[in-house]
């Protein structure tokens, strides 16, 4: 009767058992990874909150990391969307660099290298070559600054954070799937998103290095089973299962290769028999298409909404949407506040560790937000410390957070190449070489060589920066130009006047830089130099005439204020560029004259100073795709007349505002004093191909005419304005700008033309600009 009446008993609970689920039920949510695809988990967030429908944990793995991530840290999906539909969220993906954390105090001046390879030689003459993965810079800040406070609430414990959460991470080396469950939430996603040879693998606290989850657990519903055993799993899988069709061309080949055979293919049936799958339709769609944030969003809520029956018939319990804020609030109410008490710099030696940390300012007793970032983007300004990794974490005895950088040599020896092609005989090649040594101070030995038909030129310096309070580097320099434009002329009827013409010039000097706040710079440079221009005066010569020569040797000191955004050293689309230089010089000229001279030989003394002004800026719209751009130019200079017209001529400022201005020598377009506006319009059309148009109109004040016996005559007044245009399609390609267009100038020597060129159409200036 005992064992009857325990039979009956045990019967009634299992029966009762049965109708309990929809009160006790636990869900498990798994995001599996698969790059910019992974942004459709935040579409099925939206859905499964809006049905009220209850996550208790989460696990994720890559982008699928990210977004659990950010909702187990307190993130609604509407807050998550938000972000990732900023501006700033396509920076963090891309690597681009941001106009307002551009320092320029470090930057040289733009060069027509079109590749840059560093190379870390060590005290033993070892050499380690750079990869060039995507710049996280960006990505990383964003995610320490998002995910530091829920950290700080959860006591770097990922199951007190306000859902319990893993984030998976693959150790290669041993080939083992990796759980991450403790330590500071924006290390634990970095490390899960590592791809390779996408993302570089950060280095973590205990020395190891991680790699992106995906390569071997894609869609972790194992690791959710056996950490938190829920009653039901929502597996949402962004992942391929197979390769459905191969691509058209060898590039898409290799690189949907890559991304297939670099991570685990899911188990559709893992979720268990009383699971829900949820694959959204992606088709089409690339893990790089971080610019189609709604499109994916769109399609996992699609995803999310279709399945939702399924859901809710498995799922019986659902969750109060206030008391679900409630709960959010209160877990962010936690965060400790805002306070940095410390910046620290690790993972170099002492004294370069302590060069490092001068980068950072404090405004007050502690550092603020914006301080913690100026000096994070002043610091990855310098090449030599690229490789720097932020860490923000609280110290809960003083009451504060503290900011840590994990910085490494990035590469003490770069070197550049770059060339230009053309339709012109203006071809040039470019190399450059920089050594880095840093102790207490970084110094910088540099050079560089250009050699072409046209223009030739030789760099050399040695640079030492001190970030003091108030910044400032010494350089000296010596600077060799020439440029030869016999060797460019005689095409389509050019006149002889301008094309038998060639100058050179040698600087040394120095330049004393100082930057208040490491964004714009003041330089002040001092230097010798001796130029000599060669030329004709008259219309009609043979090879066996000899040209005229203006030797003219002297010093010059100049103060220059510059300030440079722009996002590309040629045919940029945003971004300002500012450049104010007051210039003093001081010489002697001597002229020599050639087999059609009117004039003897002379001498003169010349003193002038002169003031230049440039400034140009880009204004994007139309989902930043268009860009209009305005240029102005203002030259003053009490620059006198030389011997002839044509030396007055040749040292005169130039006004160079299409790319192969500087290889044509115009008359109209060199004065002492002119001023200059422009209007600049790029359209694309496809991806990296722009149709950019350029309309400018200068007018040259007092300008010089050629009287009696050659000499230079300064008219009064102003010249006519001057016209000058150009539109045509511009290709950014690996090696710098393919660009074909159709320009007008006007000036007596050169009207319309078609130019083309491959690479950046780049020179030094003269000495003397």
């Amino acid at each position: 009767m005992t064992l009857f009446c325990s039979r009956i008993l045990l019967a009634v609970l299992l029966a009762g058992a049965a109708f309990l689920p929809a009160h006790a039920q636990k869900v498990g949510l798994v995001l599996s990874g698969g790059g910019a695809k992974g942004l459709a988990h935040i579409g099925v967030l939206k859905q499964l909150e809006k049905n009220h429908i209850p996550i208790d944990y989460i696990v994720g793995t890559s982008m699928g990391a990210v977004v659990g991530g950010m909702y187990a840290a307190g993130y609604s999906p509407q807050e998550i969307e938000q972000i990732v539909l900023s501006p700033e969220f396509q920076n963090w993906t891309s690597g681009e660099p941001l106009e307002s954390k551009t320092f320029n105090f470090l930057t040289a001046e733009p060069s027509p290298s079109a590749l840059r390879l560093g190379i870390a030689i060590d005290s033993t003459f070892q050499a380690r070559i750079s990869t060039n993965l995507v710049n996280d810079l960006n990505l990383n800040l964003a995610l320490a600054r998002l995910l530091a406070p829920a950290s700080a609430s959860a006591q770097y414990d990922f199951d007190k954070l306000f859902v319990p959460f893993r984030c998976m991470a693959s150790e290669v080396f041993t080939r083992q799937v990796v759980e991450q469950k403790k330590g500071a939430l924006s290390d634990a996603i970095r490390n899960s998103m590592s791809f390779p040879l996408a993302f570089r693998p950060i280095r973590n606290l205990d020395g190891k290095y991680y790699y992106d989850g995906a390569v071997y657990d894609n869609f972790p519903t194992g690791t959710m089973k056996k950490t938190f055993t829920p009653d039901i799993i929502i597996g949402v899988n962004v992942g391929d299962v197979a390769m459905k069709k191969y691509p058209k061309n060898d590039d898409a080949l290799l690189g949907s290769t890559v991304a297939f055979l670099g991570t685990s293919v899911a188990d559709t049936l893992s979720v268990g028999k009383d699971g829900i799958y949820i694959q959204p339709d992606l088709e089409g769609m690339g893990v790089g298409d971080f610019d189609r944030v709604k499109d994916f969003i769109a399609e996992g809520d699609t995803a999310a909404r279709r399945s939702m029956d399924k859901i809710k018939q498995r799922i019986g319990r659902r969750v109060d949407s206030t008391d679900l804020q409630k709960r959010r609030l209160a877990f962010q109410a936690l965060a400790p506040k805002p306070r940095f008490i410390e910046v620290r710099v690790n993972g170099l030696r002492p004294d370069q560790n302590e060069y490092a940390a001068r980068f950072f300012r404090r405004s007050g007793r502690d550092y603020s937000l914006d301080d913690i970032e100026e000096g994070y983007y002043r610091l990855a300004s310098d090449d030599f410390f690229k490789n720097i990794y932020p860490r923000i974490r609280y110290d809960a005895e003083r009451k504060g957070y503290i900011f840590s950088v994990d910085a490494r040599r990035n590469n003490n020896v770069s070197t550049e190449a770059g060339f230009v092609l053309s339709n012109r005989p203006i071809d040039n090649l470019y190399f450059g070489l920089e050594y880095r040594y840093l102790r207490r101070l970084l110094y910088t030995a540099s050079a560089d060589v250009s050699l072409g038909r046209f223009y030739n030129g030789a760099h050399g310096s040695f640079r030492i920066n001190v970030p003091a309070r108030l910044p400032y580097f010494i350089e000296p320099e010596v600077t060799y130009n020439q440029w030869d434009f016999q060797n460019t002329g005689g095409v389509l009827g050019r006149n002889v006047l301008n094309t038998q013409v060639r100058q050179q010039d040698t600087k040394l000097g120095a330049q004393l830089g100082i930057s208040p706040n490491y964004r714009s710079r003041l330089l002040l440079d001092v230097a010798t130099f001796v130029t000599k221009d060669e030329y004709t005066n008259s219309s009609e010569i043979n090879s066996a005439d000899v040209l005229d020569a203006t030797v003219f040797r002297g010093a010059t000191a100049a103060l220059r204020l510059a300030r440079n955004t722009l996002n590309r050293k040629q045919y940029a689309t945003s971004g300002h560029r500012f450049v104010y230089t007051l210039r003093g010089v001081t010489g002697l000229s001597t002229y020599t004259p050639g087999s059609t001279a009117q004039q003897d030989g002379s001498s003169r003394r010349h003193e002038w100073l002169q003031f230049r002004a440039t400034v140009e800026r880009y204004f994007g719209f139309k989902k930043e795709r268009h860009a209009w751009g305005y240029f102005a130019e203002l030259m003053v200079s009490s620059q006198g007349t030389f011997s002839n017209y044509r030396s007055s001529q040749t040292t005169a400022p130039v006004f160079a505002p299409l790319p192969d201005s500087r290889t044509l020598f115009m008359d109209a377009y060199r004065s002492s004093r002119y001023a200059a506006v422009g209007l600049r319009y790029t359209q694309p059309f496809l991806n990296k191909l722009e149709w950019r148009t350029e309309v400018f109109v200068h007018v040259n004040a007092q300008p010089l005419r050629q009287g009696d016996l050659q000499v230079a005559v300064r008219q009064s007044g102003f010249d006519r304005p001057r016209l000058t245009a150009s539109t045509g399609l511009i290709f950014q390609s690996p090696v710098g700008p393919v660009a074909l267009q159709g320009r007008f100038y006007d000036d007596a020597s050169e009207r319309f033309g078609i130019y083309g060129h491959l690479g950046y159409l780049l020179f030094r200036s003269r000495a003397l600009e």
